[in-house]
């Protein structure tokens, strides 16, 4: 009897292995995807999907309910998307990253003793994107009105049970959040108790937001009373929140707390319709936003690792994870130089920069046998057929501020948790797909907590400005003016092969993002992994790149691997010149949906990493 108890459990522990090889399981749907970073919010997706929404009208119900639980960010942060067009079979790329408001001049800030603009407060504030790349999104491709899509995150706003990360983060900085008198008045509703913020599972109302979401479909609903059409009415409620009260509140409030943008810069900001950028790797379009995200950087990753026999080397050997090292460090050294807004000042070259000619040039260069720290920016006017303007500076470059010092000889490095929180600063990711052939790919941030709200809108302000450089010998094409967009960490993701739908995919962590959606794409390209083994599969980070946060420090040379990572792959990278750190989960949140065109489904990959989460049918 026992025999057959001992043989039965070890047949049920064969069988529970055998039946999922990943921590969560693939997510499987004929007719709609919706995934994103908290589950309140995949819901508000999936909600939306049966009342009969496309994949825009999920994914912006979805990007609203974020925003409300402040998922790492806000109302008043930036969008960042790409959709696919199923009726025109093309990519269209979402701008809508707000910009430096009246005033923010390099000058401002250096007569504050500043190295770069601040990392939170109201002079880290772009204007507030996230409002219009919504708005233009339903307006333009969705197909129900603004009141059905807000439902959800409104009936958030008038009160949900908070999750415990999210109340515990408002409960650490509860000392900042005390600084802005708005903020304290939401974020710490028990002021004078022991704990401040609010408890996990406590409901957590948020009464001004949710009055501004209902001016928001009240514009709409007067527009439609008025006869006009629904992308008409739905543009109107943009203009209330631009123009309207809602801009005067923002801006009082924002001023009010020492923030610089004015109702002119409101005003003037516009959501930009774009053609988005791309490149062929083995068969597979690619598709990225443009140079103001670090986007492209993950393409010229790509590029220069086409020259490759990747496959051959096996996935995570020393020679892979080098050769993934030193291609990703000289696409971020271009990144760092070149990236910046194309709409303002000098114009990018980002045609070299994409160039396959410039990617062998760059491949070539990589010394197989040792890691090279000090890597520096290509020159890609060559292939543009132009001279570089900024030789004399690129050639300066690596020896500022930006660099931290750090002991080569040194065998492991320490984890500097104020260095790496800023270098991982989070936000969410979203991903929707519909049987109709609508994609959407989505990465929203800013305004996270410790959010500076302004006034009484419950609007939580951008940090984005920190993204920006005072001295143009860092990055010529990336120093702050008003007007202009900073270069972004965020990035979503398409890819499409044999003209159809491949992969949607993003994730969330500062300048970790391409490093992790790199490694994600080769997963499944190369090494044949599903949605699910490509999302949870060890990656390697670098550090090499100047960080996007806070004082812009880089740790060149150092190098993030999985806990498992063998012992005879650790001695050889050693051996090659790594400084090594290890922690148990290096994936980072990567959320994506993959096409199963042979069998008409779609196959979900939710991210293990933290509360991401996603629903299919």
């Amino acid at each position: 009897m026992k025999f057959r108890l001992f043989f039965a459990f070890t047949l049920f522990i064969n069988a529970a292995i055998f039946a999922q090889s990943t921590q969560k399981p693939v997510l499987h749907g004929q007719h709609w995807m919706a995934i994103t970073g908290k589950p309140l919010a995949a819901t508000a997706g999936a909600m939306t999907f049966q009342k009969g929404g496309n994949a825009i009208d999920a994914a912006c119900a979805m990007l609203a309910a974020t925003c409300t639980m402040w998922d790492v960010l806000s109302w008043g942060g930036e969008t960042q998307a790409l959709i696919y067009h199923p009726q025109t079979k093309k990519v269209i790329a979402i701008n809508a990253l707000g910009v430096a408001p009246t005033g923010a001049t390099a000058d401002f800030f250096k007569n504050k003793g500043m190295k770069y603009p601040p990392g939170d407060g109201p002079l880290a504030a772009v204007t507030p994107g996230t409002p219009g790349g919504l708005l233009t999104m339903l307006a333009e491709y969705g197909t129900m009105s603004l009141k059905d899509v807000l439902a959800p995150a409104m009936q958030l706003a008038k009160g949900y049970p908070i999750e415990k990360q999210t109340a515990d983060m408002m409960e650490r900085n509860k000392k900042k959040l005390k600084e802005w008198p708005y903020s304290k008045q939401v974020f710490l509703p028990h002021l004078g108790e022991e704990r401040e913020a609010p408890q996990a599972g406590e409901i957590f109302v948020q009464t001004d937001l949710l009055a501004t979401l209902q001016k928001l479909v009240d514009a709409e609903q007067a527009a439609l009373k008025a006869g006009k059409s629904r992308k008409e009415a739905i543009y109107a409620a943009n203009t209330r929140f631009y123009q309207g009260d809602i801009a005067q509140e923002f801006v009082r409030g924002c001023q009010e707390q020492g923030g610089l943008i004015t109702t002119q810069d409101l005003a003037k900001w516009k959501v930009l319709i774009e053609e988005p950028t791309q490149t062929n790797y083995r068969g597979i379009e690619v598709y990225k936003l443009k140079e103001w995200t670090q986007g492209p950087a993950m393409l010229q990753a790509l590029n220069i690792l086409e020259n490759f026999d990747l496959k051959n080397m096996g996935f995570n050997t020393a020679k892979y994870i080098h050769t993934l090292y030193q291609s990703m460090n000289m696409a971020f050294a271009d990144r760092d130089f070149y990236y910046g807004d194309p709409y303002h000042g000098a114009v990018e070259p980002i045609k070299g920069l994409l160039s396959k000619e410039y990617a062998k040039q760059r491949a070539k260069m990589i010394n197989l046998d040792k890691n090279d720290p000090k890597v520096k920016p290509g020159d890609p006017y060559p292939f543009e057929g132009k001279t570089n303007p900024f030789l004399p500076v690129l050639e300066k470059w690596g020896a500022g501020p930006a660099t931290s010092a750090l002991d080569f000889n040194a065998p492991n490095f320490s984890a500097d948790p104020i260095f790496l929180n800023g270098f991982y600063a989070g936000t969410t990711s979203i991903q929707a797909a519909d049987k109709d052939g609508w994609v959407v790919s989505i990465t929203p941030s800013g305004g996270w907590l410790p959010a500076t709200i302004a006034g009484r809108t419950g609007v939580g302000m951008s940090q984005r400005m920190q993204a920006f450089v005072l001295d143009p010998s860092e990055n010529p094409f990336n120093v702050v003016e008003p007007g202009k967009r900073p270069r972004v960490t965020l990035t979503p993701s398409l890819a499409l092969k044999d003209g159809k739908p491949f992969l949607s995919f993003a994730v969330q962590g500062g300048d970790s993002q391409d490093q992790n959606l790199l490694q994600f794409f080769l997963n499944v390209v190369e090494f044949g992994m599903n949605v699910q083994e490509a999302c949870e599969a060890p990656n390697i980070n670098s550090f090499q790149m100047r960080s996007s946060f806070d004082d812009h420090l880089s740790k060149p040379g150092e190098l993030l691997l999985n806990e498992n990572t063998p012992p005879w792959t650790r001695k050889t990278l050693q051996e090659m010149g790594y400084r090594m750190g290890f922690e148990a989960r290096t994936s980072g949140p990567i959320n994506a949906i993959f096409f199963d065109w042979k069998h008409g489904s779609f196959w979900g990959g939710s991210s293990n990493h933290g509360e991401d989460y996603g629903i299919g049918w």
